[in-house]
């Protein structure tokens, strides 16, 4: 077994700030739609919250993708072959990652993870499960293309992007992720990188807006938790008070939003900037696309990726996707 502390690649001033935090989020308290991009959700506080999430009965994508892991382990022993190394993009799920390392008898895992701290543990975690694997943990935004440690790379790889997390981007962005993704992966002697994705599936919205609106209110925490996260590391004073959490489906772009609304006009510093929230006014924190066969296939080619196998659970809710990479000659 071997188990790193991580390759820290987040670029943080004097302050210690994540720039890219600061950035993203000033300019999206600026539009006139304020909007601030998803991956701020998953601070280590956002991620516990969000494995409590799953745990939830509303929130069927885990135990549909788990099952699907489960029942398709041989398959995916068949079609990706053993000795590759595991690129995950986020930091391993104690479920769904050792069901794939189990299966396919990877050389190495790497867990690509923004938030160091839930990374490290999650790590040390699959480490002590699998002494045989190396792990590898490398703190970076997995948005943009990533060096991965020099012990993998003369390996082949496979991507590993379980819970439909590709759902939270619009389309452009979610192509962009894609098209850095193939670019982190790499090829070793002529062996085009693999990438397994989960992509959740169009249902009955009620299914859907309870799944990000359960009952316990324990996403609308995962959503406030932004705020917080806002105050305490950007010398925010937003009123989490004020704030109330919203996730209605979007039929016409095929999406569950989730969004902060403000229930009372109100004015907050971010940063040394002042802004301001009339009642009703909303900032849109996360998207959650759901998919066809076909707009998920699309997005795939799209992003460079050309889908080989797929697999839904029993209730045909939840698929999971083995993509080759499309050599680049043929790329879009």
């Amino acid at each position: 077994m071997k188990t790193e502390q991580g390759i820290a690649l987040v670029d943080r001033d004097e302050d210690g700030v994540d720039r890219a935090f600061r950035e993203d989020v000033l300019k999206g308290l600026r539009q006139r739609q304020k909007a601030i991009p998803a991956r701020w959700l998953y601070d280590d506080a956002g991620s516990q919250l969000f494995e409590d999430i799953t745990d939830l009965e509303e929130y069927y994508p885990t135990r549909a993708e788990t099952e699907i892991l489960e029942a398709r382990g041989a398959e995916f022993a068949e079609h990706i072959g053993k000795g590759r190394v595991v690129v995950e993009f986020g930091s391993g799920s104690s479920v769904k990652t050792p069901l794939l390392l189990r299966a396919i008898d990877p050389a190495a895992y790497v867990p690509l993870d923004i938030s160091g701290d839930f990374l490290r543990a999650s790590a040390a975690t699959l480490a002590e499960k699998f002494p045989a694997i190396d792990v590898h943990p490398v703190e970076a935004d997995f948005m943009r293309e990533v060096a991965l440690p020099e012990e993998v790379l003369p390996l082949k790889k496979l991507g590993f992007f379980p819970g439909s997390t590709i759902g939270n981007m619009v389309p452009r962005t979610a192509v962009d992720l894609l098209r850095s993704m193939r670019a982190t992966l790499g090829a070793e002697e002529g062996e085009l990188p693999l990438l397994l994705i989960g992509m959740d599936l169009v249902k009955d919205p009620k299914v859907l807006e309870a799944a990000y609106d359960d009952a316990r209110g324990v996403t609308g925490e995962f959503n406030l938790n932004l705020a917080r996260r806002i105050n305490r590391e950007l010398g925010g004073t937003i009123p989490v008070d004020a704030l109330r959490h919203k996730a209605p489906w979007n039929d016409d772009f095929a999406r569950i939003e989730m969004h902060l609304e403000a229930t009372r006009d109100i004015g907050f510093e971010v940063a040394g900037q002042r802004f301001t929230m009339t009642q009703g006014e909303t900032i849109h924190t996360e998207n959650s696309h759901k998919f066809t066969r076909r707009s998920a296939n699309t997005l795939l080619l799209a992003g460079g990726w050309t889908p080989r196998m797929r697999w839904t659970d029993s209730e045909d809710r939840f698929s999971v996707i083995l993509a080759e990479a499309t050599e680049k000659r043929d790329a879009p």
